[in-house]
């Protein structure tokens, strides 16, 4: 890209500076525009992830709560018997665009029924903590997806942010500047040329009279 104070005074010169100039604000009209619609997005997704943060250490602190009364009425070996009823826990996440960046936006966590054949939990305190347990799984794995989109934006918004501001506070002031210099230029250089042409017109006029 050709500096704007390297290009010649000249009406092509104009006219590359003024179309240049045109598409440096539409620009920056645009990035405003994304802008804002990041900015919406990013306190959405920053309040999702406050909210899933004391979701997730609340459903976590109840969990613990429940697990510590199941240790203390039946001890740790209890445990083992409990999760061997239970298979692993699925996650899937799902993604949406907003302004052309991509980011996660849903999350599904499933964890299986205990089968029909393992044995009962030990005491009703781990019934409550297995419960308890798979709603901390599920509130983790919300927060992390928020945490995630939230970051993902918030980066997008940083550099969209730089781009206006270099557009805004930079590139459109030494455009500006240019075209300003190659308009005085040519009203200069049109301005010679009139006077040239009427110097010349005198001249000949001058010469006629003198012929006569």
């Amino acid at each position: 890209m050709t500096t704007p104070s390297r290009i010649p005074p000249s009406r092509a010169g104009r006219l590359h500076l003024r179309h240049r100039l045109t598409v440096a604000r539409r620009g920056a009209d645009l990035l405003e525009q994304k802008l804002r619609i990041l900015r919406a997005r990013h306190e959405f997704l920053r309040r999702a992830e406050e909210s899933g943060a004391r979701r997730w250490h609340d459903s976590a602190e109840e969990a613990d709560t429940w697990l510590l009364r199941a240790v203390l009425l039946s001890g740790e070996p209890a445990l083992d018997g409990a999760a061997a009823g239970v298979g692993p826990a699925s996650i899937t996440i799902g993604e949406t665009v907003t302004m052309g960046v991509r980011h996660p936006s849903k999350v599904t966590c499933s964890v299986p029924d205990r089968t029909p054949t393992s044995a009962p939990p030990a005491n009703t305190a781990l019934i409550h903590a297995e419960a308890a347990f798979r709603e901390a799984l599920r509130a983790a794995a919300e927060y992390a997806v928020a945490r995630a989109a939230r970051r993902t934006v918030e980066a997008e918004l940083t550099r969209t942010r730089r781009r206006a501001r270099a557009l805004r506070r930079h590139w459109t002031p030494r455009l500006e500047s240019a075209l300003a210099r190659v308009e005085l230029a040519l009203e200069q250089a049109e301005h010679e040329d009139a006077v040239r042409r009427r110097w010349a017109a005198r001249a000949r006029e001058g010469g006629r009279g003198g012929g006569e």
